[in-house]
Formats: structure tokens, C-alpha cells, sequence
């Protein structure tokens, strides 16, 4: 592989000029995570065995070839977390990630290459996946927008899998009016004109904050989301707690990633990282009826979060519980920041429907992101809103 860039964001440059097209990303770059194709690379995943073991693509995974296609020039592979099972950025095979806004904090993955490449400006946009909270995390953390798309709304032919009914394409950019651009090439339209204007908030949410300067941050972000929607109602939580929407995303996740790549992982021993190797194990672990049961609980609340948001509410919640842990953070504190988000993002994650991260906070000198949730389907009205949000805060 070639030289890592200072940023240690891209791992591998492109053989040859990708960009096909002209439109309206003309003269933007683009870094693309290591977890998809690109025509003539090997998709390494994070995983040096990985990469040693694939051959070259014979084509471009379809949603970043319409990057290529409307003029975005490809820079090259960014680094991701190992497998794309993490949330930190510190995959433990290639030197880490630098978060360009909190250098002494970690960038967040697994999309941690694309993450730090926009936020230092190695390129102006990137590609990356959420499954568990892979695009919100490192946005937040970086102090960029960041949005997890619809499920299925986006094609991730061309991509490794993780957890197939939880993974979802994301991307980053410089900015939103660009994010924009990104969002108007591969999402389409969204399926009606959502007016997203009756604001709700669950209570139990924000008690997940790390503490009182993190509480009076997520205030006054709260603060200028109301300006625009007014102040959110109070909302009855769903049948199940958050602790069982916890546990509802964390099987489904691990058994799904273990179905995807188990059987990968025991033909031999791979060298996984701690964290990763434990969440494997864990996959390995739960059977099938437990899989069914969890599924049956996140089909009761799709339905209860649809109902509640109907097609014109909008759900505000913080995108993590601060800023960014500190890259000396130990594993052990890092594991319990790591679950404090599970409980944040199950809500997106579980449902199926966007959220969108907006870097309107800081804490401790760091960047920190609140979210809206939409509809199903809410996208692009997610994106306009936030645009909309953003602008605001620049004129003032």
C-alpha cells in the first residue's frame, strides 16, 4: 500500500484518473472508504488479510460511480475501522486517524478515514457507511454534518457487507451547501414533500449526556433547533425501554455480522483487534431465535416511531453523549462512551428511518453534533432543513 498521508487518512491512491463524467460535482475530490469497490483496487476492509486475500474490482461499486460520473475526482481509499465493526477510529493494524478539529481526540469510525479526510481537507467530500452510527459519530466528533440515509434508499452493491439490515451509504463534505449537491445525485426525490414542522423529544435521551457542560452545550443547540421548529413536545416512550432497544441493536448487529463474516474469521487466526475479535465472539454467541425474537421487537417499534412521527414530525435528540473521547481514553471507558451512543443511535438504526448530525455545539473545545430524526424517506427534506438551520447560524 502506499505512504500515508500526515492526516493518516487515505490508505491507497488510485491507480488511474476514475472520473468519467461532467456535472455538477466538477472539481471536487473524493476519498472513497475502504469497505467499497473501485474498478482496478482491492477493497481491504480494514484487515491486512483481507486485502492480501481479494483480487482487483473489475467495477465500481454504482453509488460511487455516480460520483465519478457527475465530475468528482477519486483521490483514493480512505481507512476504515476494522471489518467496519467499531466507533472509535483506531483500527489497530494502521496508525490512527487524526481528528483535525481535536488532534488529541479520536476521529470516530468506522468511516474514520473519510471523516478526517474532509475535516483536514484532503478532499472535499467522502464516502462512508453507518451501520451502528458510523457516519453520525465521526461527524459529530469532527464538527461536519453527517447523514444516515433511509435504509435501502441508496445501493450498497459493491460494498462489504457488516449487518445487512442495518447497513446504509453515507458521505461527508466541506459543507452542506456541497452535502447538498452529494445528497441531490444519489438519493432522488424524496417520496412526497415532507413538511418535517412538529418538533418531539424523548426526556430519557438527554439524561445519556456525559455531564453539566455537556447538558448547557446541548442547550444551547437545542436553543437555535427551536428558533426554526419551535420548542419539541415531550413524547411517550415506546413499549420497550432503552434498554431493550439497546440490546434489540446490539444482537441483531452481531449476529448479522457474525452470519456475514464468522465463518471468514475461523478459517484461520486473522490477528482481529480486541475490540472488533470481542464483538465477533459475541455475534458467535447468540442463535437464531434469539436473532427472530430481537427482530420481532424492532418490527413493534418501527411501527410505534412511525406512528409517532407520522410524515410531518421531526425527533431532536443529541447526536452522542459529548465531545469525542480523548485517543488515551482507556478501553474500558471507551467501551461504556461506545454503549452511552448505541442508546442514541438504536433509534435510527432500529426504525430504518434518517438522521441527520449538525455541527451547531462544542464542549470542552471540541466539536458536538445534535440530530434530527425524520420519516422514512425524509432525506433530502432532512437536508434542506438543516441547510436551512446552518445558514441561520452563519448570518447571526
Amino acid at each position: 500500500m502506499s505512504t500515508i498521508p500526515p492526516l493518516n487518512a487515505l490508505l491507497d491512491l488510485p491507480p488511474v484518473d476514475l472520473s468519467s463524467g461532467d456535472g455538477p460535482l466538477n472539481g471536487e475530490t473524493l476519498g472513497v472508504k475502504d469497505i467499497f469497490d473501485v474498478a482496478g483496487m482491492r477493497t481491504g476492509c480494514g484487515n491486512p488479510q483481507k486485502y492480501d486475500e481479494s483480487v482487483p474490482a473489475s467495477r465500481t461499486a454504482p453509488a460511487v460511480q455516480s460520483l465519478f460520473d457527475v465530475g468528482a475526482r477519486f483521490i483514493g481509499k480512505t481507512q476504515t475501522d476494522e471489518l467496519a465493526f467499531s466507533m472509535m477510529g483506531q483500527n489497530s493494524h494502521f496508525p490512527f486517524p487524526i481528528n483535525p478539529k481535536a488532534p488529541d481526540r479520536v476521529t470516530g469510525g468506522s468511516s474514520s478515514g473519510s471523516v478526517s479526510a474532509v475535516a483536514g481537507g484532503l478532499a472535499t467530500i467522502a464516502v462512508g457507511s453507518d451501520t451502528g452510527g458510523s457516519i453520525r459519530a465521526p461527524a459529530s466528533f469532527c464538527g461536519l454534518v453527517g447523514l444516515r440515509t433511509t435504509h435501502g434508499r441508496i445501493s450498497l452493491e459493491g460494498t462489504m457487507p457488516l449487518a445487512h439490515s442495518l447497513d446504509t451509504f453515507g458521505w461527508f463534505a466541506k459543507d452542506i451547501a456541497l452535502y447538498e449537491k452529494v445528497g441531490d445525485v444519489l438519493l432522488g426525490p424524496d417520496a412526497s414533500d415532507l413538511k418535517l414542522i412538529r418538533p418531539i423529544f424523548f426526556p430519557l435521551l438527554e439524561h445519556l449526556l456525559l455531564g453539566e457542560a455537556e447538558d448547557t452545550a446541548y442547550r444551547n443547540m437545542y436553543a437555535i433547533v427551536s428558533g426554526h421548529l419551535g420548542h419539541a413536545r415531550s413524547a411517550r416512550q415506546p413499549t420497550a425501554s432503552m434498554d431493550d432497544l439497546y440490546l434489540c441493536l446490539r444482537q441483531v448487529q452481531a449476529f448479522e455480522a457474525w452470519s456475514e463474516h464468522g465463518a471468514w474469521i475461523s478459517a484461520k487466526e486473522r490477528n482481529l483487534g480486541p475490540a472488533v475479535k470481542e464483538r465477533f465472539d459475541y455475534g458467535s454467541s447468540i442463535d437464531l431465535e434469539t436473532y427472530q425474537r430481537q427482530m420481532t421487537r424492532r418490527e413493534l417499534f418501527r411501527s410505534e416511531l412511525a406512528d409517532l412521527l407520522k410524515d410531518d414530525g421531526i425527533m431532536v435528540l443529541p447526536t452522542v453523549p459529548g465531545a469525542a473521547p480523548l485517543v488515551s481514553t482507556s478501553f474500558e471507558d471507551s467501551q461504556a462512551y461506545r454503549e452511552r451512543c448505541v442508546r442514541l443511535f438504536c433509534l435510527s438504526g432500529l426504525s430504518g428511518f434518517p438522521q441527520i448530525t449538525l455541527p451547531l455545539g462544542e464542549v470542552h473545545g471540541a466539536p458536538f453534533g445534535i440530530s434530527l430524526i425524520g420519516p422514512k424517506g425524509s432525506d433530502r427534506a432532512l437536508i434542506k432543513l438543516g441547510k436551512t438551520i446552518l445558514g441561520s447560524t452563519e448570518r447571526t
